[in-house]
């Protein structure tokens, strides 16, 4: 039997991506919560990507770095009647499997370039001997971190960055959690960007430590960004994920709790 059996886990996850994180957690008889601390978004303007899209042969290389940006250049370049057949010709980097996955199921193209881990500063590591001299096209969300862009730069690369989407705070989470909280303790809360451990935290009541809210509760995240970011806004970690993608943070949360 799993260790995970019986375990009540809440899933912060974007409503879109929650059932198969849900699914992995259900296949080890755990029961999964689902409450999103995020909603992806469109950006305030698209102007960015869409100026990006007109020139888009461009472009030595494409970076996606979420499954949410791949996503959203698919629907944006199918609104300005753009074949993805023009971007064989770059080439695609990808920050980690399900990216690549989507890139290849939605695109129908080739990923050059899959870091080892799946955080930016990899993604630097990968391309920074590649891109000199090269334009360089990153895909991303409205609030994310520079490293990539900054870097990239200073190893000789022209970097545009587009935003793809945004994440906001769902209407109806705050009373799901408060609901949560005031009934029957969830045994684990999954974090899998650091956006839904910002979003997280905004949405605890305000009148209790988040220590007294959760005592009890393991917090596991996905790797060492999102684990900074549980720091940085008073959480802490019980958890971090070794490969850091969902199957990882799954059998990180089952070897906790096998302990």
């Amino acid at each position: 039997m799993s260790a995970l059996a019986g375990k009540r886990i809440v899933v912060t996850r974007a409503l879109p991506q929650a059932p198969a994180l849900a699914k992995l957690l259900e296949a080890k008889d755990a029961t999964a919560i689902l409450i999103p601390t995020i909603e992806i978004v469109p950006p305030q303007s698209f102007q960015p990507l869409d100026k990006a899209l007109k020139k888009i042969q461009s472009y030595d290389w494409l970076i996606l770095t979420s499954v949410n940006g791949v996503t959203a250049l698919r629907k944006r370049m199918e609104k300005a009647g753009i074949d993805a057949g023009l971007l064989r010709p770059m080439r695609i980097c990808a920050i980690g499997p399900a990216t690549k996955a989507e890139i290849e199921n939605q695109l129908g193209l080739k990923v050059a370039v899959m870091p080892e881990e799946y955080i930016a500063e990899s993604v630097v590591a990968a391309l920074r001997k590649q891109v000199a001299g090269q334009n360089v096209l990153l895909v991303r969300a409205k609030v994310a971190r520079d490293v990539i862009p900054n870097e990239l730069r200073k190893a000789g690369a022209e970097v545009d960055v587009a935003e793809a989407y945004e994440t906001i705070l769902p209407v109806n989470s705050a009373a799901k959690l408060k609901e949560l909280l005031e009934g029957e303790r969830a045994d684990a809360v999954i974090f899998t960007s650091s956006s839904t451990a910002r979003n997280f935290v905004a949405l605890l009541p305000k009148n209790q430590s988040p220590k007294e809210l959760l005592q009890g509760t393991a917090l596991a995240s996905i790797g060492p960004v999102t684990s900074d970011t549980l720091r940085e806004v008073g959480l802490w970690v019980d958890v971090e994920a070794q490969t850091y993608t969902m199957e990882g943070l799954v059998a990180a949360l089952e070897r906790h709790f096998a302990a």
